[in-house]
């Protein structure tokens, strides 16, 4: 039992798809999603301890774009100072006092589930006190559904956008976690615009092998999608990396579906493939990316401090786009 070697994903590929006039999909895909996201009224947006320059921009810019509606949650002298410190007035922008990030985290959670903010923005403080608070038993904002994180990739060498998952939540999920984690990523593709997402449930191997547990897993959320556990996409699994997204790679081990080389979502075994598969994407690959936190009763966009405004601002329209479409349904 060996793992898939490596394939390489030629640059004759992107050539010849070029050359037989297929446009690439993703090409400028964050500006027109941003531009698709402003014909429809901007939300509210608890913006969590704004106290630097980059939380301050990105919020501002989401605003200026027409996406949310910021409410600056913490403590007032920091966020003025801040918004001094980089040359942006915040003059007419609601701020909800908080003494320091554990309470404006605590703050930004009760106003989301009284229903004053229809979703929250992580600022200059750790993921764990946002975190903490939203999945508090009692006073949080958690669902039914397992929370979990979702990136959303423009990569330069795929044909369309890409969503990775879960790569900053869920560090061992089980399989009743990834289930959660298939059906997020599957609401998100839908906002966005993919009617039918094709989900590959990635691990070392395309075959079903009991020494790896990622591989049965995946075969079992095969056969809850078979079972309407799962509704609203394709699903395939276990596909290596290469055989996902790579339709050479697919034909090349005899793969007949309608997911292998061709796939929306990657769902990975565990964080620390997902993360490191979103980071190689992002700083070898080239690629642009937003994401949020889905799962809890509001869209949280859990922002890096590596990520800048633009990134923040297409976090946002993510976050606006799936909060109408909840709406929408109801839910």
């Amino acid at each position: 039992m060996t793992a898939t070697p490596p394939t390489a994903r030629p640059d004759a590929l992107v050539a010849a798809r070029a050359a037989a006039g297929e446009k690439r999909v993703c090409e400028k895909f964050f500006e027109s999603l941003i531009a698709r996201a402003r014909t429809l009224p901007p939300i509210r947006v608890g913006v969590v301890h704004p106290c630097d320059a980059l939380s301050l921009e990105g919020a501002l810019a989401a605003r200026d774009r027409g996406l949310i509606v910021p409410v600056l949650i913490g403590p007032r002298a920091k966020i003025e100072a801040a918004a001094h410190a980089c040359g942006v007035s915040i003059a007419g922008i609601e701020l909800v006092e908080a003494p320091h990030s554990h309470a404006a985290a605590e703050q930004a959670v009760s106003l989301a589930h009284r229903g004053k903010l229809q979703a929250l923005m992580k600022g200059a403080l750790h993921t764990d006190e946002v975190m903490s608070a939203v999945v508090r038993e009692g006073t949080g904002l958690r669902t039914e559904r397992r929370i979990s994180h979702v990136f959303v990739l423009d990569v330069p060498a795929y044909c369309k956008p890409l969503l990775v998952t879960d790569a900053a939540i869920n560090i061992q999920p089980c399989l009743d976690d990834k289930r959660d984690i298939v059906r997020n990523a599957v609401d998100l593709a839908h906002a966005i615009g993919v009617a039918r997402p094709k989900v590959a449930i990635l691990s070392a191997v395309e075959t079903v092998e009991a020494k790896i547990p990622s591989t049965i897993e995946a075969a079992a959320l095969c056969k809850m999608a078979d079972r309407g556990q799962i509704a609203g996409a394709d699903l395939d699994g276990p596909l290596a990396f290469d055989n996902a997204i790579s339709p050479e790679a697919a034909a090349a081990k005899g793969i007949k579906s309608p997911v292998a080389g061709d796939a929306d979502i990657l769902v990975a075994p565990d964080l620390e493939a997902g993360n490191i598969l979103a980071k190689q994407l992002v700083f070898l690959g080239g690629a642009d990316t937003a994401g949020l936190v889905l799962g809890a009763r509001v869209p949280i966009v859990l922002t890096s401090r590596a990520d800048d405004v633009e990134s923040r601002v297409a976090s946002s329209a993510l976050a606006q786009l799936f909060a109408h479409r909840k709406r929408e349904a109801g839910a």
